[in-house]
């Protein structure tokens, strides 16, 4: 059995209307004057009045900062912490996606560390906790709300890299399945299909162990069973509510086992094209898995069967490609794009980004497949011209 260590620091919070004791959290934690960090889709649409009204209602002192792109840059933590600091915030709270939580965990961590956010890209560079931070997701997708990690863009390199350790674990999350009910479908979709990634590469990462296995085999039924609901109607509230727990779960298994390949050569397309994290992952998660398979025909098996194939009566390797044709299924029911050429990308950059996804080193190390440069081009290239 694989040793393992576990860390569950964060204090959560999930159910409908749970939003409402948002302020009662954070000052548990000691916190009196929030900075925000807010997805700025939220505003547009409308449902940043969710949380003031919360917070409110609570007679909570806030900042909102909405200066949030999709693939952040490590300025947006800086000057993040900047307006902090101006404002003596004491807590950070973090609402919307990855991209928001993550700023959101960095903003807390210099707040008491000091220095630029580049200069604890890495493993294990922070010294002290930070201020409390809260997470409140508002899709089902990143799991952020309870990992060690913050992903950035450097500016400087164009590189895509992450701040590592146990302060960024956040003190609790609030996770309300209403605030998710307005995302529209190709949002639900990329976000839903990355937290299948997270679950996946966690559950066959050979980190995992039975602790990680649970919560991995958990999250993927649930999403098994209802994303293509929450595509479709995105007013079910139980089907909102089931990805909204499996992103979760997707978040606490990839926090103790890791995640893969995927994540590795997604990274590229987020750092060097602006692709979203979520896409990415979902156009490259069929084409990486089938190379994967090799590497535990057992487990990817047996993840055929959960996301609906019929495996009966075929070897062991047939039933572990039968997973494959069920993820190019997923993909089109939720209009995914078959092929990176659909999202833009060019096929004469492929070196390089097989270069890039190479040097992302504990996913690689993870991946129950260890991959060549000429494997990864490989997989690139297929993953261009589609299925």
């Amino acid at each position: 059995m694989q040793p393992f260590t576990i860390t569950q620091p964060t204090q959560i919070h999930f159910g409908t209307g749970i939003i409402k004791r948002l302020p009662e959290v954070a000052a548990g934690f000691g916190g009196t004057n929030a900075l925000v960090v807010l997805d700025p889709g939220l505003i547009q649409a409308g449902l940043d009045s969710n949380i003031t009204r919360a917070l409110e209602a609570g007679n909570m002192t806030y900042t909102i900062y909405s200066e949030i792109d999709p693939e952040p840059g490590l300025r947006l933590a800086d000057r993040g912490t900047e307006i902090a600091r101006e404002h003596n915030c004491d807590c950070v709270i973090g609402v919307g996606g990855g991209s928001a939580m993550d700023v959101a965990k960095a903003i807390a961590i210099l707040l008491t560390n000091g220095g630029r956010a580049v200069d604890y890209l890495g493993l294990g560079k922070i010294e002290k906790p930070g201020v409390p931070k809260i997470m409140v997701p508002t899709s089902a997708g990143t799991g952020a709300e309870v990992t060690f990690t913050a992903v950035f863009i450097n500016e400087e390199t164009g590189s895509k890299g992450g701040m590592n350790g146990d302060p960024l674990y956040p003190e609790a999350a609030v996770l309300d399945p209403e605030l998710t009910l307005s995302l529209p479908p190709h949002v639900t979709a990329a976000t839903g299909i990355d937290a299948l990634t997270h679950a996946l590469e966690a559950y066959t990462s050979v980190q995992a162990h039975p602790v990680s296995e649970m919560y991995s085999l958990q999250a993927i039924e649930l999403i098994a069973t209802n994303l293509r609901t929450a595509y479709a109607d995105g007013r079910n509230i139980e089907a909102r509510s089931n990805m909204l727990l499996a992103s979760l779960l997707g978040g606490k298994a990839l926090a103790m086992a890791g995640v893969g390949l995927v994540h590795a050569m997604a990274y590229p397309l987020g750092g060097m094209f602006g692709i979203p994290h979520g896409l990415a992952n979902a156009v490259l998660l069929p084409y990486v898995t089938e190379f994967n398979l090799i590497g535990n025909l057992e487990k990817h098996a047996l993840l055929a069967e959960m996301l609906g194939g019929d495996t009966n009566n075929m070897s062991l390797r047939d039933a572990a490609h039968v997973l494959v044709e069920e993820m190019h299924q997923l993909n089109s029911d939720l209009a995914i794009p078959a092929s990176l050429s659909d999202l833009g990308i060019p096929d004469d950059r492929i070196e390089e980004m097989a270069k890039i996804a190479l040097t992302v080193a504990r996913p690689v190390e993870n991946n129950p497949r260890q991959p060549t440069l000429e494997n990864v081009m490989m997989i690139y290239e297929y993953a261009m011209d589609g299925m």
